[in-house]
C-alpha cells in the first residue's frame, strides 16, 4: 500500500540506495551498493566547479566486498565518483581494512571501530549497513528454499530468530515454521489442562 497522500509540495532532494548479491563462479559472494544523492536545484559548491547543477550527484559512492564460505571478506573496492569535496576519494582505500573481517554479530560496532568520525566517509559507512543486509539475503535465500522444502519439525533454527517482531521466538510465525525453535506457551495446551487444574484446586 503507498504512503498516503501529503499536503501540497515540492520534491528538494533524492537519496537511491541500490544494492545487488552476486554468486560467483567460485563459490564466494560479491555485494555490491552504491548510494547516490541529488538536489532538484542547482547550489553552490568550490569544489566543484562554483556549483553543483541540479539533478546532478552530490554524493556517487560505491562499494564491492568479496566474501567467502565463511562469510570473511577477502577483498574490498571502494569508489568515489561524486562528493562536495574534492579530499573525499582520498580515504576510500581505507575500506580495505575490512579485509579479515566476518559479516555477523558486532558488524555495526566494528563500523564505528573502523570508520568513525574522520577515519572513515559517512555515505560509504552508512552503505555498509544495506551491504551487509544484502550479503544476508544472497547466501540464505537458497538456504531458505532447501530448509522449507524439509518438514516444519526437521527444520534448523533459522539465523533471523528474534531480529525483528515477526520473528521472534515465540510468535505464531515462528511456531508454524521452526516448532522447535519456538518458545511461546501453547494454548491449544493450556486449554487441555486447565480443567484439570481447576479440578484439582476445588
Amino acid at each position: 500500500m503507498p504512503l498516503p497522500p501529503a499536503v501540497p509540495r515540492r520534491l528538494l532532494h533524492q537519496r537511491l540506495v541500490q544494492c545487488h548479491g552476486y554468486q560467483r563462479d567460485d563459490g564466494w559472494w560479491d555485494i555490491e551498493g552504491q548510494i547516490v544523492d541529488a538536489k532538484t536545484y542547482a547550489f553552490r559548491n568550490e569544489d566543484r566547479g562554483g556549483a553543483i547543477q541540479a539533478g546532478e550527484p552530490l554524493h556517487d559512492m560505491s562499494i564491492r566486498l568479496t566474501v567467502d564460505p565463511e562469510f570473511v571478506i577477502q577483498e574490498v573496492t571502494a569508489c568515489t565518483d561524486g562528493s562536495p569535496f574534492g579530499l573525499c576519494p582520498a580515504i576510500t582505500a581505507r575500506y580495505r581494512k575490512l579485509i579479515g573481517v566476518k559479516i555477523g554479530a558486532g558488524w555495526s560496532l566494528k563500523l564505528r571501530e573502523l570508520f568513525g568520525g574522520v577515519n572513515g566517509c559517512t555515505h560509504l559507512t552508512e552503505l555498509l549497513g544495506p551491504v551487509a543486509t544484502t550479503f544476508f539475503q544472497t547466501v540464505y535465500g537458497q538456504h531458505y528454499d532447501q530448509e522449507d522444502a524439509k518438514p516444519p519439525d526437521e527444520r534448523e533454527t533459522p539465523p533471523v530468530l528474534n531480529t525483528c517482531h515477526a520473528l521472534a521466538s515465540d510468535s505464531p510465525v515462528v511456531k508454524k515454521r521452526w516448532p522447535r525453535a519456538y518458545t511461546g506457551r501453547d494454548q491449544e495446551a493450556d486449554a487441555q489442562h486447565r480443567p484439570l487444574v481447576d479440578n484439582c484446586l476445588t
